[in-house]
Formats: structure tokens, C-alpha cells, sequence
């Protein structure tokens, strides 16, 4: 996809890669720490399921400010709110079991997701989006299989966990597609 040469667009691209990045590796360093110690629900583990959706709260601020020179940030401050609830959730959450973790865990990534997707979709000019497009969708679709999984027999958080890796690995290539987008501008 061509890159149209918009002011202010590259330095949201260069932002916007940074934060990727960052996002890419807690991402990953968070799956892996939780697996190690998330076999059952333990109060570490259910901090560090609070913690993802805190980070995310973090994130979309800088993404919201780095924004504002592309456009309007509305929806990031929307997604401030859904993690900052999903966060409350999922420490209430985490002591009535883990299937109610995994209804706040899907119900906050079917809503992340939609955002994310919608503001990936307002941001195609800028370039580097379509993993981000296709990483709201799949988090829609994975929030439904975590409402459905919170139902099973004897759910468990690990497929929560590798939620994280698949949205790693957008955050990476929309990361490598937006440095190649800011060059493209400049």
C-alpha cells in the first residue's frame, strides 16, 4: 500500500513504531511470565492478567497523543476506559474463578478488538495497518472463544495467555511496515 504524504503523518508513524515495539515485547515477556505461573488461578496470576489490560491503558494514551497531530484520538480514550474497567473486572474477577476471568478477558477483547480495528481502518493512509486491521479482527474472534471456553467443563487460562502472542506478532509487523511508511514520507 502507497503512503500519501499527509502533515504530521510521519512523525505519528515514528511514534506509533516505537510504541509497536514496546507492545510487541511486553506482550511477549508478559505470555511467557504468565504461563509459567498461571497452571491455576493464584493471586500473582490474577495480577498479571490485571496488569495486561493496565498496559494497554498506558499504551493507547500514547497512542492518543501521538495521534492528535493525524486526527482525533476518541476512540483510544474509549479504549482507556474498556481496559480500565476490564482491569477492575478481572481483580474481582479473579475471585469468584477463572471462568469469570475469562468472561471479563473476552468481553474486553471483543470490545479492544472493535476499536482497534476501527482505528487501524481510519488510519490506512498512514500505512502499516492492515496487521493492526487483521489484529482487531482476530481479537473479536477470540473474545467470542473466550466467553465460549468460560462455559467448558474445566476452563483454563492458557488459551487466554496466547491470546497476547498472535497480537505480538501485528504489533511487530505494523511496527516494521510503519518505519518503512515514516521513510516513505519524509
Amino acid at each position: 500500500m502507497t503512503t500519501v504524504a499527509v502533515p504530521g503523518i510521519s512523525t505519528t508513524a515514528s511514534a506509533l513504531r516505537r510504541l509497536y515495539l514496546v507492545r510487541f515485547v511486553f506482550a511477549i515477556v508478559w505470555a511467557g511470565v504468565t504461563f509459567a505461573i498461571a497452571g491455576d488461578l493464584n493471586p500473582l496470576a490474577v495480577t498479571l492478567f490485571v496488569i495486561y489490560p493496565l498496559f494497554d491503558v498506558a499504551a493507547a494514551i500514547v497512542d492518543a497523543r501521538a495521534s492528535r497531530v493525524t486526527g482525533s484520538p476518541t476512540l483510544l480514550y474509549v479504549n482507556v476506559a474498556v481496559s480500565l474497567l476490564a482491569a477492575v473486572g478481572l481483580g474481582i474477577a479473579g475471585t469468584s474463578g477463572i471462568d469469570a476471568m475469562l468472561r471479563v478477558w473476552g468481553a474486553w477483547a471483543i470490545v479492544a478488538g472493535l476499536v482497534q480495528l476501527i482505528v487501524a481502518v481510519t488510519r490506512r493512509r498512514m500505512g502499516g495497518q492492515w496487521p493492526m486491521i487483521f489484529s482487531g479482527g482476530l481479537s473479536v474472534l477470540a473474545g467470542g472463544s473466550f466467553l465460549a471456553a468460560a462455559s467448558a467443563e474445566n476452563p483454563a487460562l492458557t488459551n487466554a495467555i496466547g491470546y497476547a502472542i498472535p497480537g505480538a506478532i501485528f504489533f511487530l509487523i505494523s511496527a516494521i511496515r510503519l518505519g518503512r511508511a515514516a521513510k516513505a514520507t519524509n
